[in-house]
């Protein structure tokens, strides 16, 4: 018998086998579509659409609800809450296309074959003192009638039978306070200045508390799942010491997600999302509450997909991991594909526990044909 989305998601997340695997394609913010790669794939399913910048800085498209219905997506995620996050003042600069962002971030993308937009300066970089962090600027939060309109969405998602979606304030904790330094002096600062960079994290806390309780209160008997994330690892290994992680980063992650579990009207899952070789700190996770991490970038060292299950699948949940997004969708065959989404499913679907998503973006240089055979090979192997 056939779940509905929402029922099939929550029974993955609570670890039990539902009917089929539940597939993401544009709930978690980071398992989209580069507007180049949309574009081809509309054109290849014959739909005439007019495309929308979903997030700015990945380039991201809003996938159109008759794609999410005709491809059985069971995620919905709600529109940034904070004003700006899409849209920002683009302005034209030379050869680039410029913004900056509500912390006093720049960003630019070359005008000529540019995919995304990168940081070119950093607020508060070099020597600092603690009066500037305290006066730093930060977002402003989503109004009432943004949060009204957001709520409307989230019941209609709701009662349509998905599971729904809300996406963090953009960026985590350590990546905002990386991007506001820059990353030579946020290293610089974990190896001898921690007191003024414990200081930023916890402004960063702060109003990630805040807009959780906005969120919450408004919305929260609409919500299943919390999307929080933070980059701290490279495909190699950490980008900080496990040490310093357990001690700068785990303590206030531990915080904001006690805060949303307590704030919440109803059970409600945290997806958290780390790129990168994060085995060593999954337990961890697992120990702060999260519930499912996310990308799973199989290509990073050891994040093997049948071992992560093997050693971590009774506590937490893989959303993504489903195919591995920088050689083999860009580059295989349809075949290849097919058999790489048959390998993830085969090590993570077993026991629940397992979302199917590309591991992150789906990029701009992927096929359409490649991404139709990695939902092919989903419907075909995701059966329980």
């Amino acid at each position: 018998m056939s779940m509905e989305s929402k029922d099939r998601v929550i029974a993955a997340l609570n670890h039990r086998e539902p009917d089929r695997v539940p597939f993401d394609f544009g709930g978690n913010p980071n398992a989209g579509i580069h507007n180049i790669a949309y574009r081809r794939l509309l054109e290849l399913l014959g739909i005439e659409a007019k495309i929308k910048i979903d997030e700015i800085i990945t380039q991201q498209a809003k996938i159109h609800e008759e794609v999410l219905q005709k491809l059985h997506v069971d995620v919905r995620k709600l529109d940034y809450p904070v004003a700006g996050v899409s849209e920002y003042r683009i302005r034209e600069e030379g050869k680039y296309t410029t913004f900056i962002d509500s912390y006093g971030i720049k960003w630019a993308k070359p005008k000529q074959g540019g995919l995304y937009f990168d940081m070119i300066s950093h607020p508060l970089s070099g020597s600092i003192s603690e009066e500037q962090i305290s006066t730093l600027t930060m977002p402003s939060l989503p109004d009432k009638e943004r949060l009204k309109a957001l709520k409307v969405k989230a019941k209609n998602f709701s009662e349509a039978g998905y599971a729904v979606l809300v996406p963090e304030p953009g960026g985590g904790i350590f990546e905002l306070a990386s991007w506001i330094r820059g990353f030579e002096d946020i290293f610089l600062d974990i190896a001898g200045n921690s007191t003024l960079l414990e200081r930023l994290l916890d402004r960063l806390v702060e109003y990630r508390l805040s807009y959780w309780r906005l969120i919450l209160e408004e919305m929260g008997e609409y919500v299943d799942i919390i999307a929080e994330a933070d980059d701290v690892a490279t495909q190699s290994g950490m980008m900080i010491s496990p040490k310093a992680f357990r001690s700068i980063l785990k303590p206030r992650y531990r915080v904001i997600f006690s805060f949303i579990k307590r704030k919440a009207k109803k059970p409600v899952y945290i997806c958290f999302h780390s790129c990168g070789a994060i085995r060593e700190i999954i337990p961890d996770l697992i120990d702060v509450g999260v519930d499912a991490i996310n990308p799973v970038q199989v290509s990073a060292a050891d994040m093997d997909t049948n071992s992560l299950k093997s050693d971590f699948g009774r506590d937490i949940t893989f959303w993504g991991g489903g195919v591995d997004t920088q050689k083999i969708l860009p580059r295989g065959t349809t075949v290849e594909v097919k058999e790489e989404v048959k390998r993830r499913i085969t090590d993570l679907a077993p026991g629940g526990g397992f979302i199917f998503a590309a591991v992150h973006n789906i990029q701009a240089d992927v096929p359409p044909e490649n991404i139709m055979a990695m939902w092919e090979s989903l419907m075909e192997y995701g059966k329980y």
